[in-house]
């Protein structure tokens, strides 16, 4: 059927195919340009991967030496993470402290007596306090998911609320602070109040608060002289040598939860400022008589007392002693408080009498400055429960409002969050735990930190000189070498074998890449350590040696590491391995040396902006270009070509098909004269 022959449709002579054979000739040079185009394409590639590889590899070296170089970071090592935790800036020194944590920032934290589902809160006004705000809103009534929304959508970023089931068929209210710290205690008022105490959050309770008034009338037994005890604006001063007896009438039994609090300011004396004894006047003498005899006066010669010589007192002995605050009991026994600290603002002290005074009464309390270069001032002295709000105390509290209290190196200091950033400076502490013991806390250089950047330059430049060794050689054992390729990978990098074999300059950067990798650079601890090699990096670090015979792939200029040599330097000998990577060797501040800065360098002229790589795919886009215009010209002349083969052969169909018209004719005609004849 396909020789069946339509006039109109088909073409007698198959014109289409012949042309189209004709065609395939003549395209034959457009499409050797068009194959020269996609092999420039590939090349193209190929050059701009490398242009990576070196650009990646400059980065990683540069990391290693520059301002923001790793051998500048810092770590903070804890003894115990539970317990406390920290980060460090490049700005922290190294250094080892002892912390005691005594107890973490915690914020209020109420859970309520089980409810039935059906519980109703009444409409009302309700109150929160926290801290020195305070947050209230209005509410209609509801059930207890509508109140603890309604609390949520107020308390924003400071107060939460939520429903815990304890049993099926009831919820406990959970109300909580967001704020860590004892001032930020959690209070009710208004119809909060109410509610508190019906759902078993908080019960009433009698307030223990006791202020003790430091008023003249108020004081106690003076010791030493009188003048050193003073009292103004409710502040008591007890000079050097002074001490009083502050009576706390009627006595106060140290019942559980209650706490002592204070403020003290000292004011250390110059040892200049202290007075001096001056000589005594010595014995009065009285006028010498005298004799008058007309109009004569004669005067009796003045007495005289021999005076011994004046030996000023020796200077008193230097007594520094902190401890000045004690307790006084009704038994008799007394307790001294902890010391407290020189500081000429007053310093806020908190103490539990539980753990001073047992369940023993407190007769008075005692500042005894026996001080001799320090002045003494008290104030504020009180005795409150910290648990109670305005007559309202937690029923079942999950954790109580309480500051983190850590000492350091035994400094005592108290902060309102677990967060410290202001102790030592350029770290920032964690408190996570309280703990009995001492947790060393350490600051030192982040030797990890170096060791991943020197992995990340080692494997770039492994990497890289993979990349020039496949694009230079022609040698698949190049490929079967590299192990840690997928067999996609090498697949892919088989399609590169040998691309720029002639190619000279990468060749060169090969060579140059090697010889860096195994000069000596000039360092601090130049005969330790002067060289790659000397850390554990290089060629054939491992020591292959003879026995393990020849093995090519240790010449094609692969980087070995030997991590427990390097392990070891990076301990003992880091400031060098720094040097080692980049060094000032002439003083001005500006590095000009080592491994790492080399590497830079010799990277930088391949990568930067007109470099060796750009002109190398600029050439390639150039003769893409002229390419690309010679095959627009060919495609002109080709379709031009087949535009006139089809011409032709369609004026040769047509001159055909009218030479077999005429021959038709004839033939009727020389057939209708013979029938004519035959008649």
């Amino acid at each position: 059927m396909s020789d069946i022959y339509v006039p109109g449709v088909t073409s007698r002579f198959d014109s289409d195919k012949l042309i189209e054979n004709l065609m395939r000739v003549e395209r034959i040079p457009k499409e050797r340009i068009d194959k020269n185009v996609e092999n420039l394409e590939t090349q193209k590639t190929y050059w701009q991967d490398v242009g990576r590889r070196i650009t990646t590899l400059r980065e990683s070296a540069r990391i290693l030496y520059s301002f923001q170089n790793p051998f500048n970071d810092r770590i903070v090592r804890s003894s115990d993470e539970l317990v406390i935790t920290g980060t460090a800036t490049r700005e922290a020194t190294q250094q080892e402290r002892n912390f005691i944590v005594k107890q973490i920032a915690q914020a209020d934290r109420f859970l309520s007596a089980p409810l039935e589902d059906s519980f109703r809160v009444e409409g009302g006004s309700y109150a929160f306090s926290l801290g020195g705000e305070e947050i209230s809103f209005d509410f209609r009534g509801g059930s207890l998911r509508e109140f603890t929304e309604a609390v949520n959508r107020q308390g924003r970023d400071k107060l939460r609320a939520s429903l815990v089931t304890v049993e099926p068929g009831t919820k406990s209210l959970f109300l909580e602070s967001l704020l860590t710290g004892e001032t930020n205690r959690l209070g009710f008022s208004g119809d909060m109040e109410t509610l508190a105490v019906k759902t078993g959050l908080a019960e009433r309770i009698s307030d223990s608060r006791r202020d003790i008034p430091l008023v003249q009338a108020a004081l106690g037994e003076i010791s030493g002289p009188q003048e050193a005890v003073s009292v103004g604006e409710d502040i008591l001063r007890v000079a050097a040598g002074g001490g009083v007896s502050i009576p706390v009438d009627p006595g106060l039994r140290a019942g559980p939860g209650l706490v002592l609090a204070f403020e003290t300011a000292t004011k250390v004396i110059a040892p200049e400022d202290i007075p001096v004894p001056k000589p005594p006047p010595g014995p009065a003498i009285p006028d010498p008589p005298s004799v008058s005899y007309g109009g004569i006066t004669i005067e009796n010669d003045p007495s005289s007392v021999p005076i011994p010589q004046w030996k000023p007192p020796p200077p008193p002995v230097r007594r520094d002693n902190m401890a000045v605050l004690s307790l006084t009991f009704s038994d008799g026994t007394k307790a001294i408080l902890p010391p407290i600290r020189d500081s000429e603002d007053f310093s806020a002290y908190q103490y539990r009498l539980s753990d001073i005074a047992g369940d023993k009464t407190i007769n008075s309390m005692a500042l005894v400055n026996d001080n001799t270069h320090r002045d003494i001032s008290i104030r504020s002295i009180r005795v409150f429960d910290p648990d109670v709000q305005g007559g309202i105390k937690p029923k079942n509290p999950i954790s109580l409002a309480q500051d983190a209290v850590v000492a350091m190196d035994g400094i005592t200091v108290k902060r309102p969050i677990n967060s410290i950033d202001d102790l030592i400076p350029g770290v920032n502490l964690t408190v996570r735990g309280p703990s009995d013991r001492p947790v060393k806390l350490g600051v030192e250089q982040d030797r990890e930190s170096v060791k991943n950047a020197i992995f990340s330059l080692v494997g770039n430049y492994n990497r890289l000189m993979a990349e020039v060794n496949v694009l230079t050689r022609n040698d698949d054992r190049i490929i079967q070498e590299l192990s840690y390729l997928s067999t996609e990978e090498q697949d892919e990098l088989r399609k590169r074998l040998g691309s720029f074999a002639g190619d000279s300059t990468l060749n060169q950067f090969k060579q140059n890449l090697q010889r860096l990798a195994g000069s000596p650079y000039p360092t601090m601890a130049e005969r330790d350590l002067s060289m790659f090699s000397q850390i554990g990096i290089g060629t054939d670090v491992r020591g292959a040696g003879a026995g393990s015979g020849y093995d090519p792939s240790r010449l094609r200029g692969y980087l070995e590491i030997d991590e427990r040599v390097l392990d070891n330097a990076l301990e003992t000998k880091l400031q060098a391995i720094q040097q080692l990577f980049g060094n000032d060797t002439d003083g001005d501040l500006i590095v000009d040396s080592g491994i790492a800065y080399s590497l830079e360098n010799i990277s930088k002229p391949y990568v930067e902006s007109g470099g060796i790589i750009s002109l190398k795919t600029g050439t390639i886009d150039s003769r893409i270009s002229q390419d690309q215009r010679r095959i627009e010209t060919l495609d002109r002349q080709l379709a031009a070509k087949e535009a006139a083969l089809k011409l032709q052969y369609g004026q040769m169909e047509g001159a055909y098909n009218r030479m077999e018209q005429m021959s038709t004719s004839l033939e009727q005609f020389s057939q209708r004269a013979n029938n004519n004849n035959n008649r």
